[in-house]
């Protein structure tokens, strides 16, 4: 017989921002079922497929479990297995003679999106170290919407899910296929549940778009004209907020005079979205109080990432609903320690200065390096020479546009490590590839730093295999060998309880609680007014002229100009089976989504002679590729959608997995960016097809 299920609590984590509260079931040092915690802050029992299944990462056969040296040419697949002592050893002396030879700055530290505390150990380890260059998928993920709204409203507008609402517009979003940061869908169902109508805008006819009210299936790339569009109907027709835009906005007159040009009729041309369904839903956002908008990560896909996210904040603000309840929120964290000081940011004060990025004019307040940047500065020498790369929780050969410029710049650089749970295409690349911990095998906090205002507890479940350690470990122990020892701690652990010590709690503490939730603050700008130079919602940017950004967002054509030569517009949407670029390897999830599948309209397919299940060669200007046909009606006969992510790890590592076979950002260029975040093109491109 069996030892007896001991059940514990923790919350999803590196599936996606996720945040689900989960019940496991152990047994015997191995989790043997996992379930949602009807008692969860934000999913309230409900879980998906993905967590469920998550446990299984943790067993795979094929799993890293000793730190791995290159013993033969980088790319060639060929290791030897060295100590940990060794490893760091080996990392510490290479970032160290780089760092000599050209400076701290000439280290790049990657990670992938924020999984976890890790996220900002690293970001501490390369300020102390003295590099100001940390590497990250910020420009297309995230960081758009919430720098746009600081410097609009002075917060990030956060879709406040947990109160009643009147209507959800859900931009570019799809809650029952992905989660934003903690917005779970079994909150969004619960809303329509309540009563709160629902507007979808999407190319893609999603399942949520099948229960919306309305659907505006708009053309790819043309975001920021639809919600200029909005904005003409609501000021155009007086619906908006007549009180709050007198006394808090900045600029409104600006704006109205500005947005006269983008009329429904205008705008139906370039989105196509027929005119009157631009007016129906405009007026059943603006009308609605409270209406919250629920956007998504494919806002910031292409190159006018910022003119998106500028025209939605103003969408929210001239209705009204900043700050109320239901509304779009400024999320007040609980009393935690500041990011600032977890980071030390303190030690590095020329760091927005002397950042990749700030040689090209990022927007101020965007702290990462775009990864187009960093390649450039790897690749050219510009703005000076890069030679070192540390990255973990990423996959950047697959993960960044233009694959074969990361591929170059991998080769190119002097020394790379990697901390990986898996070979992937971008460890097989490296010098030193580290085995680390996975969620469930260690202690660790979930949503710090995302501006939602909470943090979650994540406790360890079980040991993890004897030689993988979690990633704070190994950052805690590499910054001793690379920085000053005394700003490191003997044990890692206690970056945790630096967290919630604020609160007068420990992280025992924190997972007895669950989860820490910042208290509500609806309409505190009517006493102390908005985080901006003016003190109002900044309409017409007052920093425009000083930081070089448009005063107002515009529609300014296509982010790729129409060539008759590739007459499709190729997007993509992310799988619910998989977090982008991770866990093909895992066979419940391969089973569920066996191989990279591009949707194409039936008329479409028909005129190229394509059936349902072949193979189909996705062509660029900048590649081609070859992905599996679904045939389906829900994108538009001129669009097509193709899977993100894709490697096969049933190949082998001298190869990199096939990484070039599937993987859509062998279509995708860092030829056009966007000034304000680095964003390039990845989404929203002239393509073409043909049966292979």
């Amino acid at each position: 017989m069996g030892t007896e299920i001991r059940w514990a609590k923790t919350h999803c984590a590196r599936m996606d921002h996720g945040g689900c509260a989960l019940l496991v079931g152990v047994e015997d040092n191995r989790i043997v079922q996992i379930k949602g915690d009807p008692e969860g802050y934000l999913n309230k029992g409900y879980t998906c497929y993905k967590g469920r299944v998550s446990a299984d990462r943790l067993s795979h056969p094929d799993r890293l479990r000793h730190p791995l040296k290159r013993s033969g040419e980088r790319g060639e697949g060929k290791w030897q297995r060295i100590s940990w002592e060794e490893a760091l050893d080996e990392i510490a002396g290479n970032l160290l003679r780089i760092k000599e030879q050209h400076g701290a700055r000439a280290v790049g530290f990657g990670v992938g999106m924020p999984k976890g505390l890790e996220h900002f150990v690293l970001i501490r380890l390369a300020n102390l170290f003295g590099s100001p260059n940390v590497v990250a998928s910020q420009d297309v993920c995230h960081a758009p919407r919430e720098v746009t709204g600081v410097h609009t409203c002075g917060f990030y507008p956060v879709a406040d899910l947990h109160n009643p609402t009147r209507v959800i517009l859900s931009w570019a979003s799809n809650l029952l296929s992905t989660s934003e940061e903690g917005q779970i869908a079994g909150l969004l169902l619960d809303q329509l549940k309540n009563g709160a109508r629902l507007i979808v805008v999407d190319p893609r006819r999603t399942e949520l778009a099948e229960k919306a009210e309305l659907w505006l299936q708009l053309r790819p790339g043309t975001a920021q004209a639809l919600a200029l569009g909005f904005l003409h109907v609501v000021i155009e027709e007086e619906l908006y907020d007549k009180e709050f835009v007198e006394q808090f906005t900045d600029g409104f007159e600006d704006l109205a005079a500005h947005v006269r040009r983008y009329s429904p009729e205008t705008v139906a041309e370039i989105t196509w979205v027929p005119a009157d369904l631009i007016r129906r839903a405009a007026r059943l956002y603006a009308e609605a109080k409270p209406a919250a908008l629920q956007w998504g990560n494919a806002i910031e896909h292409d190159i006018h990432a910022f003119d998106a996210a500028r025209s939605l904040v103003c969408l929210m603000a001239v209705c009204g609903n900043l700050e109320i309840p239901g509304g779009n929120i400024n999320a007040y964290d609980p009393k935690i320690m500041g990011l600032g000081e977890f980071v030390r940011a303190d030690l590095i004060p020329e760091k927005r200065k002397e950042m990749i990025g700030a040689h090209h004019g990022v927007i101020p307040r965007f702290m990462t390096v775009p990864p187009a940047h960093f390649r450039q500065a790897v690749l050219k020498d510009e703005p000076y020479p890069v030679r070192g790369y540390y990255g973990m929780c990423t996959n950047p050969l697959v993960a960044w546009a233009n694959s074969d410029v990361t591929y170059e710049a991998l080769k190119r650089l002097d020394f790379v490590a990697m901390a990986e749970i898996f070979m992937t295409p971008t460890a097989s690349m490296a010098d030193i590839v580290l085995p680390v911990a996975h969620q469930y095998e260690m202690n660790d906090i979930g949503h710090y730093g995302i501006g939602h205002g909470m943090i979650l507890a994540r406790p360890k479940i079980v040991d993890p295999p004897p030689e993988c350690w979690p990633d704070i470990k190994i950052l805690n122990e590499l910054g001793k060998r690379i920085s000053p020892p005394e700003y490191w701690h003997d044990d890692f652990e206690s970056f945790l309880d630096d967290v919630v010590k604020p609160a007068g709690l420990t992280y025992r503490d924190l997972v007895a609680k669950g989860y820490l939730k910042g208290p509500d603050r609806f309409g505190l700008y009517k006493e102390k007014g908005f985080r901006t130079p003016s003190g109002k919602v900044e309409l017409k940017l007052t920093t425009a002229d000083k930081f070089k950004l448009k005063p107002l967002p515009e529609f300014a054509g296509l982010p790729e100009e129409e060539d008759p030569e590739f007459p499709l517009i190729l997007i993509s949407a992310k799988s619910r089976y998989y977090l982008l670029s991770s866990y093909r390897w895992v066979e419940k999830l391969r089973q569920k989504r066996p191989s990279p599948l591009i949707e194409i309209h039936p008329e479409t397919a028909a005129s190229h002679g394509i059936s349902d299940g072949d193979d189909v060669v996705i062509e660029t200007k900048y590649g081609r590729i070859v992905q599996t046909a679904r045939v389906t009606d829900i994108v538009h006969p001129k669009v097509v959608s193709a899977a993100l992510g894709w490697w096969y790890p049933e190949g082998s590592a001298d190869t990199q997995f096939e990484w070039q076979k599937s993987n859509f950002n062998r279509l995708t260029s860092i030829g056009k960016l966007g000034k304000e975040f680095g964003t390039p093109n990845i989404k929203n491109i002239p393509c073409r097809i043909r049966r292979a």
